[in-house]
């Protein structure tokens, strides 16, 4: 692999990735702090490919941006890779104050305007049976239940009822290029990734990231999903399509050549987390919260528990659902799996 960018743009800031292709940078409040979106120049004016969270500081950037790096001209369309709020927070804004087409897959929309429009004072039964379930303490799950839950809409601008829909294996133009569009499901479902026609371009969102794996999570809306069978497969179909000579811009830290290694890393890394657990269950039962330190080999700090347990029960289900792994019981309200 190889990274062609040593560091990223400064706030505010733009590189030059490509022909009339921007490479821009937005903050997040956490502990990856950064998400990349892509400006694709267009004859009258922008492709912006995501858009970072719809907060006060987000949009003081972007204007900053609009009358520096795009030199004043309009957005004209907004590409979602997929339904993240970090990646369509202003989506809705771009699209009231610019007219702007908003471009995604059909799930991925139906979701970012499901979840927009679902506010959670409290969390709901259904996630505190899920959290008890997996293993998260008592005492955290008591203070969790008296918190106001985050929701999509405390970053995501309302998303008007109207936007084009982008499916697998369709050949789209922007940014003075043509497009082949292929999906990937586990981090997000249908999230959309593009490969260019004419030059060695692919966008690749957080389907396609270097250096660290996406979250693949199992969440209280559907406790029986199998996001990493779905990655794992995901990263087969797209291995079909990559090339060393592939730059890929993807939606966090630095773009990068060698996807075709860096898929089979991605895939090698779930692969050792999975036989990492089954031989650890088939020592001592555990809940999913409890394969914490075999999972990730390191300790989880009180900000990432939540993204945590969502992907240990996620191996979990991949292990059961595969027949490797079983329930043996419970200890405190929380689920003991063994092998």
């Amino acid at each position: 692999m190889d990274y062609p960018f040593a560091a990223p743009p400064a706030e505010g800031e733009a590189i030059e990735v490509a022909e009339g292709v921007l490479w821009l940078r937005l903050p997040l409040p956490m502990a990856l702090d950064h998400v990349n979106v892509y400006a694709l120049r267009e004859d009258d004016g922008w492709t912006i490919v995501d858009t970072g969270f719809d907060t006060r500081r987000a949009r003081d950037i972007w204007q900053g941006l609009r009358s520096g790096p795009l030199a004043g001209r309009p957005i004209r369309r907004v590409i979602g890779t997929h339904h993240h709020p970090d990646h369509i927070g202003l989506a809705g804004w771009f699209m009231q104050a610019d007219g702007a087409e908003l471009m995604m897959s059909r799930t991925a929309w139906l979701t970012a305007r499901m979840l927009q429009m679902d506010v959670q004072e409290r969390p709901t039964p259904q996630a505190l049976d899920f959290w008890r379930r997996a293993g998260m303490p008592a005492d955290l799950l008591a203070r969790r239940a008296a918190e106001r839950p985050w929701n999509s809409a405390d970053v995501v601008h309302p998303l008007p009822p109207g936007y084009r829909r982008v499916h697998e294996g369709e050949e789209i133009r922007f940014g003075g290029r043509r497009w082949r569009v292929a999906m990937g499901d586990g981090h997000a479902p249908r999230h959309a990734t593009f490969w260019s026609l004419d030059d060695d371009l692919v966008i690749g969102g957080d389907q396609l990231l270097p250096s660290i794996s996406p979250n693949l999570g199992v969440y209280p809306t559907e406790p029986e999903a199998d996001p990493v069978g779905e990655w794992l497969a995901s990263c087969a179909r797209l291995s079909g399509l990559a090339e060393p000579r592939h730059l890929v811009l993807p939606g966090h830290k630095l773009p990068f050549t060698g996807l075709p290694l860096r898929l089979r890393q991605l895939v090698d890394n779930h692969l050792g987390a999975l036989n990492r657990m089954e031989q650890a269950l088939g020592e001592a039962p555990r809940t999913a919260v409890g394969c914490f330190d075999i999972l990730y080999k390191r300790r989880i700090a009180a900000m990432e528990f939540g993204l945590a347990l969502v992907e240990a029960v996620a191996h979990v289900n991949h292990l059961r659902f595969g027949g490797r792994v079983r329930a043996v019981g419970e200890r405190d309200g929380g689920t003991l799996w063994g092998a």
